[in-house]
């Protein structure tokens, strides 16, 4: 959510942030409404003066003097109920205008529509030749018996999967590899609920936007995560911190449930764009510094870089342009995997920063030096996600019998097996 007297003296901005954002948020009407609201209630505020004031008065007035007195104190109540049932019928649709206006895109966002218009920055390692036919994950995996993905489906739908044997052992290992590295760096581990009430769902933006991403449970009124960015970020909410206990950073493991609305064509095929998929995010709350919230971002997103460097994955780094940001992401840095079966590169992580975007909204706050409450600043970012992330994995590492090479670091949670190799 965005200051309101942001808004008011730059509408400008906003316009033409939510223009270059591809989201609709009518910043005239919303000042037309904040503009009867501030009037109804700088009139209530004058109202309880003159009610205090006829108050104190009364007793000492004389009989004759009391009855005007009365009347005129009667017909204040009478204007004071008009004005708070204007200030009701006003309000739920400011409410509604504020959640749809978006954050503003950084200055050094690039233009675009969509993803086609992202701006690649660099590249980390080079892009493998094989010297013989390479296999897709899902052919890979049917005959290393570790994926099922036909009887994914049949029991529960389209976009579902199994995994076994060495599947599962390479999904936790990169999920374990990840999380150990984060707590090496400081980064609280955390266990999150998975079901959250709409609060936090607003909080963190996803309300309004994603609801046609998100399963939902109605006769619950809660909603499944699609990734722990909502808990682990709102866990605060409500609370007023102390700066001491600032940059608070954590991570998380947790499944992930997205309904993937609209998606088809390639992307549905084999791993890339599922239902159900685990996750290790992490999540930093700091102060309210624009500095000092750029470096964090670099630092998620160089932690992210270090666990796929540690892998061997070759990615490259994009500048998610504003047509393709979220509605409270200041800018976004999405690392996208080479992937063989697709002969170019696929996104496994986004790096997001908000400023005060999610705090206003969560209502997020910490005492400063100053002994002011200011909002925090929240970033979050993939640390990996599995088996999206299995796809390079699997690809990358064949061989021409067919076997697949673990990774090194990973061979430790695979019992220090160094190859999956068919039975």
């Amino acid at each position: 959510m965005i200051d309101i007297k942001l808004i008011r003296e730059n509408p400008h901005i906003y316009k033409d942030g939510a223009k270059a954002k591809g989201f609709s948020a009518d910043i005239d009407k919303l000042l037309e409404i904040d503009a009867q609201l501030r009037e109804n209630k700088a009139r209530l505020q004058d109202i309880a003066t003159e009610k205090n004031t006829i108050g104190k008065s009364i007793p000492k007035l004389s009989a004759d003097e009391k009855k005007p007195a009365l009347d005129k104190l009667a017909g204040i109540k009478k204007e004071e109920a008009s004005i708070n049932e204007t200030i009701k019928q006003l309000q739920p649709d400011y409410d509604e205008i504020m959640g749809q206006v978006p954050q503003p895109a950084a200055d050094d966002v690039p233009l675009g529509a969509d993803d086609t218009e992202n701006v690649k920055l660099h590249t980390w390692g080079e892009i493998p030749t094989f010297d013989f036919q390479p296999k897709d994950h899902v052919e890979l995996g049917l005959a290393l018996d570790m994926i099922d993905i036909e009887r994914g489906v049949k029991l529960a739908g389209t976009r579902n999967y199994f995994l076994k044997g060495d599947g599962a052992m390479l999904h936790w290992a990169v999920l374990r590899f990840s999380m150990d590295y984060m707590i090496e760096r400081g980064y609280m581990p955390m266990v999150v609920p998975l079901l959250m009430r709409d609060e936090a769902m607003r909080g963190t933006g996803y309300y309004p936007g994603a609801e046609e991403q998100t399963y939902r449970m109605e006769k619950d009124e809660l909603n499944l995560v699609g990734t722990a960015e909502v808990p682990v970020t709102a866990y605060h909410s409500g609370e007023l911190l102390k700066e001491d206990m600032l940059p608070i950073k954590s991570v998380a493991m947790s499944t992930c449930f997205r309904r993937e609305a609209g998606a088809a064509g390639k992307d549905t095929h084999g791993l890339y764009r599922i239902h159900q998929f685990d996750k290790v995010e992490q999540v930093i709350i700091g102060e309210n510094d624009e500095e000092k919230s750029k470096g964090y971002h670099n630092e998620i997103l160089a932690n992210s870089e270090a666990v796929m460097q540690a892998m061997g994955i070759p990615y490259q780094i994009v500048n998610v342009c504003t047509g393709d940001l979220g509605r409270g992401q200041v800018q976004k840095y999405d690392i996208e995997a080479w992937m063989p079966s697709r002969n170019s590169y696929g996104e496994t992580h986004s790096a997001s920063r908000f400023y005060e975007f999610q705090a206003r909204r969560m209502n997020l706050r910490y005492k400063d030096a100053d002994k002011k409450n200011v909002f925090c600043h929240t970033l979050n970012n993939t640390v990996i996600a599995s088996p999206r992330v299995l796809i390079p994995v699997m690809e990358l590492n064949q061989n021409p019998d067919g076997s697949i090479t673990i990774p090194e670091v990973l061979r430790p949670y695979m019992g220090g097996k160094e190859k999956i190799e068919k039975k």
